[in-house]
């Protein structure tokens, strides 16, 4: 009995010290992984199941299988479900306390609402108050848009602005009451509140008269705010200021041919040649006059009356000024969408006059013209660091983070290194475009860059001619990382390195590195031993790394068991004779012949 409880006791023992021998080999694995890759999470940063998680409900069922009525719904009659999904989140909607006039594209798309409403009434007061387009008949139609535009306007008051953001002393305020205060005592809130004036109430004595809804007119601040807006959110917010620009023109068209009817229907529509004489679509031919006359073409009857010579010239003072407005205007649209390509022209210019002054051969000149149009197409500029020099410090490091991390951080020699060392890294980078067949490096040459493929492919070559394509790399390859650190003749080049078609390349320099790696230096310790060890392995023969060598004709054999070998000692000391002394003499032919 003590035996059996002794060898029960001694297995119990012996699965235990099995089982801490399993979690402590697991540990170590994960500890050399965090290790390796910094982004690895780690068990203790997971959140852990509860187990009340798992307790069986009164059915049955686990509470986590239990569906639920609110997350399905179905169309047909066999099923009963409570509500739509959708209609579900739309009840448990809650309009935000407070909206970032900046980046929230809710305030962005309430503000063409907005807009709307007030080009209603810009475009549409004068018409109707020159032309004979509201009747009786249909005076409740234009009402009803009317006050649904005066609905959006006292929306805009009570929900929107009164919840605005707003910076004071560099601190994002979002307190309600001093959002509403800082609304209250603005210029947009008394602009707001006089485009309300309710002048409606004189049509119980004038009768609807659309000239009193002129006040509504004053709400353009919603639209200069609209329109910045919405060119920060816009890839190409040129074709959004020509669009607007052409309005400005044809509003202004459009505002003075409803002065040209006013003016025809006070003097009498057909009294005189210069007058419109009421044929056709009274819109259009008073359009056409007031393009003819802002635009000066000419070509127009002569006024006649006093009122008709005045009216004509205040016209043409305002078409003159008003068209060379525009046109300046365009200019300064178009000017400043094509910047990029007039920068682009000119740098290219020079280059080609400089080229030719100094009669650099044609072959080279293609070239570099090559590598100007490629460039420009697929960056869109010719020096990306240009466009972020105007930058923070901090915005740079997030766009470079964006940009470049996910390469750099694949990289064998820097993983394990303090993570702000390789953000600094990032931001000394820099993009280099190399045209087909262009050497990145050649062999022999000293290293004092590394290479990191953004785009295209290059080609390492090698052989007895230097010309045959030992291995092809891609995107994301990274190759000459080790003469970064390499020292006493270990950073010369071993291979030429081609590009093969298109390449774009970033480029960390060696003085960049160091320069960085004066302030890291735990890091500089482990890049120094692994770049020791990858040097090391690169100068290893292939033998010695287990790589395939010559074929063998005739495979070693394999070793003879140690008790094997003591048993034919023993029959060598006893004379050779016996089967086992044959054996013994035929072994030794046979490692003879080998």
């Amino acid at each position: 009995r003590i035996g059996s409880a002794t060898s029960l006791s001694s297995a119990v023992i012996n699965t235990r010290l099995q089982e801490l021998v399993r979690l402590f080999k697991e540990r170590t694995e994960k500890v050399k992984e965090k290790l390796i890759d910094p982004d690895v999470t780690s068990d203790d940063e997971s959140p852990v199941a509860s187990p009340a998680a798992a307790v069986p409900a009164s059915g049955g069922e686990l509470e986590g299988d239990k569906p639920s009525g609110d997350d399905h719904y179905c169309e047909m009659l066999c099923c009963t479900f409570k509500s739509r999904p959708w209609l579900d989140r739309l009840k448990s909607y809650q309009f935000p306390s407070s909206i970032d006039p900046l980046t929230n594209l809710m305030y962005v798309l309430w503000l063409f609402f907005v807009v709307m409403a007030w080009n209603w009434n810009c475009w549409l007061i004068p018409v109707r108050w020159a032309f004979p387009y509201q009747t009786p008949a249909n005076i409740h139609y234009w009402l009803l848009v009317d006050y649904l535009c005066d609905l959006i306007y006292l929306l805009d008051i009570l929900v929107f602005q009164s919840r605005l953001q707003f910076v004071q002393g560099g601190d994002i305020i979002t307190d309600k009451k001093a959002m509403k205060q800082n609304y209250l005592r603005s210029q947009r809130f008394k602009m707001d509140m006089l485009c309300l004036l309710p002048l409606d109430f004189f049509y119980f004595k004038v009768g609807v008269n659309p000239l009193l809804r002129f006040p509504r007119c004053l709400k353009y601040m919603a639209f200069f705010e609209f329109n910045s807006r919405l060119e920060a959110i816009l890839t190409k917010a040129y074709i959004y200021r020509v669009i607007r620009t052409t309005a400005y023109l044809l509003y202004s068209l459009h505002v003075n041919s409803c002065l040209y009817y006013w003016a025809s229907a006070y003097e009498g529509l057909g009294s005189t040649t210069w007058v419109y004489d009421g044929e056709g679509n009274s819109y259009i031919r008073c359009y056409y006059w007031a393009v003819k006359t802002l635009i000066t073409i000419g070509g127009l009857p002569d006024p006649k009356t006093l009122f008709e010579i005045v009216f004509q010239l205040l016209n043409y003072f305002t078409g003159v000024f008003a068209f060379s407005v525009m046109i300046g205007q365009m200019r300064d649209v178009v000017g400043a969408a094509t910047a990029g390509q007039t920068y682009y022209r000119s740098c290219m210019d020079s280059t080609i006059k400089y080229m030719n002054f100094y009669k650099i051969p044609k072959t080279v000149q293609n070239r570099v013209k090559t590598w100007y149009e490629y460039t420009w197409h697929s960056q869109g500029m010719l020096d990306e660091s240009e466009l972020l020099v105007q930058l923070p410090d901090k915005m740079r490091l997030d766009i470079a983070i964006d940009v470049n991390y996910n390469i750099v951080s694949k990289v064998a020699l820097f993983q394990g290194c303090d993570r702000q060392m390789i953000f600094d890294m990032l931001k000394r980078l820099k993009s280099v475009v190399y045209l087909p067949n262009d050497y990145v490096c050649k062999k022999g040459e000293i290293g004092r860059e590394m290479y990191i493929i953004q785009a295209g492919q290059v080609q390492v070559l090698g052989g007895p001619d230097g010309k045959s394509v030992l291995v092809t790399l891609k995107a994301g390859s990274v190759f000459g990382e080790i003469s970064l650190l390499a020292a006493g003749g270990g950073n010369r080049r071993t291979a030429n390195v081609v590009a093969h078609g298109f390449a774009n390349l970033f480029i960390l320099e060696k003085k960049d590195l160091n320069e960085i790696l004066v302030h890291y230096p735990e890091s500089q310790k482990l890049l120094r031993k692994k770049a020791k060890k990858m040097l090391k392995d690169n100068n290893k023969p292939k033998d010695e790394k287990g790589g395939p060598g010559d074929p063998l004709i005739i495979l070693p054999k394999a070793d003879t068991p140690k008790l094997f070998r003591a048993a034919l000692a023993a029959t060598g000391r006893m004379g050779g004779k016996g089967p086992l002394g044959r054996l013994r003499w035929r072994l030794k032919e046979l490692k003879a012949m080998q």
